[in-house]
């Protein structure tokens, strides 16, 4: 019986002693990592990409144009049926390409990145051309919405590309 008192006692203290401790401590929350903004680096990003894709497409080099696409990106030109995947906006460009008064130029007025950094969404004006019929050139200046995602790589490609005619 004395060996069941002892035990219980050491239980006691042992308690008491946690306890105790714990009334002291101070415990720190966690905190979560801090999120490093790289909005203006991935802006920058972005606007030096588009600068490409643009000459790409005023060069008419299609295999270019087509690489800021991501693989299921999706097409919304006006006038047009719906062109989604990398291989129908690819074909989609190679008909507009072929096209002898074909010409495009675009460029963003705004670039706004998400806070978490994965997306983003771009406003511009773009000028497109084709020849008509008698092979007169038709121009349409108008605006454009561009959803951009962040890639594994790290690099942007456009996942809406989404032309408006327009004006205003």
């Amino acid at each position: 019986m004395p060996h069941l008192r002892r035990s219980a006692f050491a239980a006691s203290v042992l308690l008491g002693a946690i306890a105790l401790s714990s009334c002291n401590s101070t415990t720190t929350p966690v905190q979560p990592a801090a999120v490093v903004d790289n909005r203006a680096a991935d802006e920058a990003a972005i606007r030096a990409a588009d600068a490409a894709w643009s000459k790409a497409a005023g060069e008419k080099d299609l295999a270019r144009t087509v690489s800021y696409y991501a693989d299921g990106a999706v097409l919304m030109a006006a006038g047009s049926p719906l062109t989604s995947g990398k291989d129908a906006i690819q074909k989609a460009f190679t008909q507009m390409m072929a096209n002898p008064g074909f010409a495009l130029s675009f460029a963003p007025s705004k670039v706004e990145v998400s806070k978490a950094g994965d997306l983003a969404y771009e406003i511009g004006d773009y000028s497109l051309t084709f020849s008509d019929k008698k092979g007169k050139p038709l121009t349409t200046k108008a605006k454009y919405v561009v959803v951009w995602g962040k890639q594994a790589d790290g690099s942007w490609k456009a996942l809406v590309d989404a032309p408006n005619t327009t004006t205003n």
